[in-house]
């Protein structure tokens, strides 16, 4: 898996010319994901850039510094606009509008644009010009409300169920299905991607679960939030931890056997009222021996676990390894371009500074 260049594209994507405005956050990293899998992505980047530098979400573009709210930098976008496919932008609502830049505008020059508008709140409602981040968009999605522990106020997960899986993965995920019905109509249009969107369609599967009671949204007897003693994480003798998640009993019936666990263990495993008991035995059992004793003796088997690495005994891990799944550029770790695809798969590709845009 080489990094090439720009110029020397691969991937199912090649050919499609996207036009990027630097942002923070998802639209950088939806970029990213097409520009992995062959797209020509052009950056247009303020002077001194967007002051968050990464050179891994960076990757794979032609970077050209304009100034957008001059007339000259403005024409040029214009120009640069009729020939992309697609534009992201991840301003607040109505500064694209005010740069003279907005999709009515574009879309008169090129009526094929796919116009991809990232932003937390939305292009609507009463808090769509408000400032937030990851967290507040969490915060309104009910996500928020139902992760950490049983004491004390929600965990934020991270920037993962927001900023990407409710954000940059619906964009891309829009762009993409707004190319194909391009392909019957001829038009472009407008993708109001918002992460309050994109979060509380993945709360679907908890949403369609809770009436039933299958599962519940309390930190305290959440299934699938830590609260369980058969998916959670423990600590070994040696302060490392490891994370067990065997839901279906024949999966649990093996963790148990394999680890001695007493015979009640797989007793009423769903009750919430017993959880308390069968994780304090599972805590002590676990804290007996070392991570790499337990990873010895579960690892590769259905009691469905796995150590817990950091990101850097992650890209050592041999199944990453033996998938390729990390690469070491010039000291930041690299993940290879996702999904993969048989005939045309993606690269990892450098990026370069541009003079005059596309070739």
């Amino acid at each position: 898996m080489p990094i090439t260049t720009p110029t020397t594209r691969q991937g199912p994507l090649v050919g499609l010319r996207v036009l990027e405005f630097a942002s923070i956050g998802p639209g950088p990293h939806c970029a990213m994901l097409l520009a992995d899998l062959g797209a020509d992505v052009l950056r247009i980047e303020r002077k001194g850039g967007n002051g968050w530098p990464n050179p891994v979400v960076d990757r794979g573009r032609k970077r050209l510094t304009l100034d957008i709210r001059t007339e000259a930098g403005r024409e040029r976008c214009l120009t640069l606009a009729e020939g992309a496919d697609v534009l992201i932008e991840g301003f607040r609502p109505g500064v694209m509008e005010r740069l003279g830049l907005g999709p009515e505008i574009l879309h008169a020059r090129n009526p094929r644009l796919v116009y991809g508008r990232m932003t937390g709140w939305g292009q609507t409602g009463p808090l769509a010009r408000s400032a937030g981040h990851d967290i507040n968009y969490l915060a309104l999605t009910g996500a928020l409300a139902a992760i950490g522990g049983r004491d004390g106020p929600p965990l934020p997960p991270l920037n993962l169920v927001g900023d990407f899986g409710g954000g940059s993965l619906y964009l891309a995920f829009g762009i993409m299905a707004a190319l194909w019905e391009r392909e019957r109509s001829g038009l472009g249009q407008v993708i109001d991607a918002a992460i309050v969107d994109g979060v509380s369609s993945m709360m679907s599967f908890f949403a369609g679960l809770l009436p039933s009671g299958a599962i519940s949204l309390q930190r305290d007897r959440n299934l699938l939030a830590g609260a369980a003693p058969h998916y959670r994480c423990y600590t070994c003798a040696d302060g490392r931890d490891i994370a067990i998640g065997p839901l279906e009993p024949q999966f649990l019936s093996e963790l148990a056997q394999r680890i001695q666990a007493r015979d009640n263990l797989l007793q009423d495993v769903r009750d919430p009222d017993r959880w308390a008991a069968q994780g304090e035995h599972l805590a002590a059992l676990f804290a007996s021996r070392t991570q790499a004793d337990w990873c010895e003796l579960l690892e590769g088997t259905d009691a469905c676990f796995a150590p817990v690495l950091t990101l850097e005994e992650a890209a050592q891990h041999p199944h990453m390894q033996a998938r390729g799944v990390y690469r070491d550029i010039d000291g930041a770790l690299h993940a290879a371009p996702a999904p993969r695809f048989s005939r045309t798969p993606g690269a990892i590709r450098d990026s370069v500074e541009a003079s005059e845009g596309w070739n």
